[in-house]
């Protein structure tokens, strides 16, 4: 594993961080046996930084890490929460929010704390509410090591945030579909010539940019030189600049975490060569081709109330576009047995449950006016044949279920 030191807080942190948003699920729930020997094997292996927060897995991961972290592995870690400030309505409310995570973490200590999202109005509306004399009270008092925020903003809003406070640490969206949104690298370069640390999110941009099903894609990657996967490209950049001190990745799948863990060790700075940095911007633009929306599936938007999978349907329709496939046909399947709950208990939420309400809008950190997209959803993937696909899903899921039933009378 490789290790840098963030200048700030004088820590030396692993460079492939621990990100608690996606975890493996089971029925709905997190798997906690098999993220507990994931999150682990991880630790073992030398990662020495995870990130949670209040919202990840809807309330239930900070609970949940303080069980995976248990039998000596909280004291091998850095771990790092976030201050929920759409909670904070007064004062008091700083130091229920800090309480509640120290007691649901089975800790003492957060040590790395970080104002969650934070956009300049957010800041604006907690500085009178005392958010910087609590944030450095609590730190004298150790109960945090240190003081950071994550944000979706814009540079401008971003370098306003970080011009306004004593800020130790930030984290930022960065990857190679990213360099010029949100923050972007010259707000990664301005932070690091403050001397704040950053830490990167979404390198693999919600695990989409380790596809490479779409022909234009797959070609480019295949035309290199040196054989990568896409997911090994994609941290690479990140881990190119010297800026990044860790980069989060939102793991649950055991290759998955063999892979990053083997390219965290071997990927130094300044190490890709000009014309991987020019294959890469290739990539950058037939993947810019491909998406139709830039859904990260952050899950910020949910639950959806009246019932729609957000997520999932962006999913499907920017998979249909990337895999370059009609969306009628295999595209159109995935829809149905993953947004419409075919093979699982779960109720579908199909893009037509939309009845713009617009409540998600507010929530979404990449600013994607949701509404509108999913009626573009509707329109192309529940098309005229949708109800007759509809019908031999579930066909063929009875079939399924009868076979099963007499194979299981056999046995």
């Amino acid at each position: 594993m490789q290790y840098r030191l963030m200048a700030s807080t004088g820590d030396r942190l692993s460079v492939l961080g621990y990100g608690t948003m996606r975890l493996p699920e089971r029925g709905g729930r997190i798997d906690e046996a098999r993220a507990t020997r994931q999150i682990r094997s991880a630790i073992d292996r030398g990662v020495n930084y995870v990130d949670t927060a209040v919202p990840y897995h809807l309330g239930a991961a900070e609970p949940f890490l303080a069980r995976a972290l248990a039998d000596g592995y909280r004291q091998k870690v850095h771990l790092a929460t976030k201050l929920p400030h759409w909670h904070v309505r007064e004062p008091s409310d700083l130091e229920a929010a800090l309480a509640g995570q120290l007691s649901r973490l089975g800790t003492d200590r957060i040590d790395y704390y970080l104002v969650h999202n934070l956009s300049a109005g957010a800041w604006e509306r907690l500085k009178p509410l005392g958010i910087r004399e609590f944030l450095s009270a609590a730190k004298s008092a150790g109960r945090i090591g240190h003081i950071g925020f994550s944000s979706h903003c814009g540079r401008e809003d971003f370098q306003r945030i970080l011009d306004d406070f004593s800020w130790e640490f930030c984290q930022i969206q960065l990857n190679i579909l990213d360099e010029e949104m949100q923050a972007g690298v010259a707000g990664m370069e301005y932070a690091a010539s403050r001397g704040v640390g950053v830490i990167v999110m979404e390198p693999l941009r919600g695990g989409g940019l380790a596809l490479a099903s779409a022909p234009s894609v797959r070609a480019l990657w295949e035309s290199a030189e040196t054989h990568r996967s896409p997911a090994e490209w994609a941290l690479r950049w990140v881990w190119d600049r010297p800026e990044v001190s860790v980069a989060l990745s939102g793991m649950n799948v055991e290759e998955h975490i063999e892979e990053n863990i083997r390219v965290a060790s071997e990927a130094l700075p300044r190490s890709l060569s000009v014309a991987e940095h020019e294959l890469i911007h290739r990539v950058r633009d037939a993947w810019r081709a491909l998406l139709k929306v830039g859904c990260t599936g952050c899950r910020y938007c949910m639950p959806c109330p009246h019932g729609v999978d957000i997520p999932g349907c962006f999913h499907a329709w920017n998979t249909a576009h990337m895999e370059g496939v009609r969306v009628i046909g295999s595209s159109a399947i995935t829809y149905l047995t993953t947004v419409g709950g075919a093979f699982s208990r779960v109720p579908p939420g199909f893009a037509s449950r939309c009845r713009q309400c617009g409540k998600c809008v507010s929530r979404c950190p990449q600013h994607i006016d949701i509404p509108e997209a999913l009626a573009l959803v509707r329109r192309e993937m529940e098309g005229p044949m949708f109800p007759l696909m509809k019908v031999a899903v579930g066909a063929y899921q009875r079939l399924d279920r009868r076979r099963s039933v007499r194979k299981s009378r056999r046995a």
